[in-house]
């Protein structure tokens, strides 16, 4: 009866979130104090605490705790790796994605996809296109494929200003050299 339950109140906050957040919270709720280490919930908890309320660090544990429940599980990485890239932990978020790219079972172009936007956060354009590329190959739908397609025409554009400004930087310095 008790995995009855705690399943029945996993389904109403899955079911219930991003849309009624007082609802999702309770059942999350309910389910954990049947099953505190069920990584479903734990992440579920960490994505309200990321994406609802800005609490990276809470998001952080809820997500460490899901993988000490279970490591091999492909749907935490994803959120995790985001949360990550928002609080600016580059380096940890590059460590799990080595880590969730050798999973089996893991969305590959979702973790492409971070891929990307960790590189271009820190400026790496060139690094951030051809993962964005290679989300682009393991997408498995249209919705998907166009947004990384606008993703990719984003970098580029980023790519090419900073190209022009160290078009003008390099003239600037011919110029300065002349004249000495």
């Amino acid at each position: 009866m008790e995995r009855t339950n705690y399943s029945m109140y996993l389904f109403k906050a899955l079911d219930a979130y991003p849309y009624d957040l007082e609802e999702a919270i309770e059942a999350l709720n309910y389910a954990l104090s049947y099953d505190d280490k069920n990584a479903k919930a734990l992440c579920l908890m960490g994505k309200v605490y990321a994406e609802q309320l800005g609490e990276y660090e809470a998001a952080k544990e809820c997500y460490a705790q899901a993988m000490a429940s279970n490591m091999e599980v492909p749907y935490i990485y994803p959120d995790y790796i985001r949360t990550l890239i928002m609080n600016e932990d580059y380096e940890e978020a590059q460590k799990l994605l080595d880590f969730a790219m050798a999973l089996k079972a893991a969305d590959k172009a979702a973790l492409y996809f971070y891929q990307g936007l960790l590189n271009e956060v820190q400026s790496e354009y060139k690094e951030a296109i051809n993962a964005y590329k290679q989300a682009k190959k393991h997408g498995l739908n249209n919705e998907f494929i166009r947004r990384i397609e606008e993703e990719i025409g984003r970098v580029k554009r980023k790519l090419g200003k900073k190209k022009n400004k160290n078009k003008k930087k390099r003239k600037e310095d011919k110029s300065k050299n002349r004249s000495k």
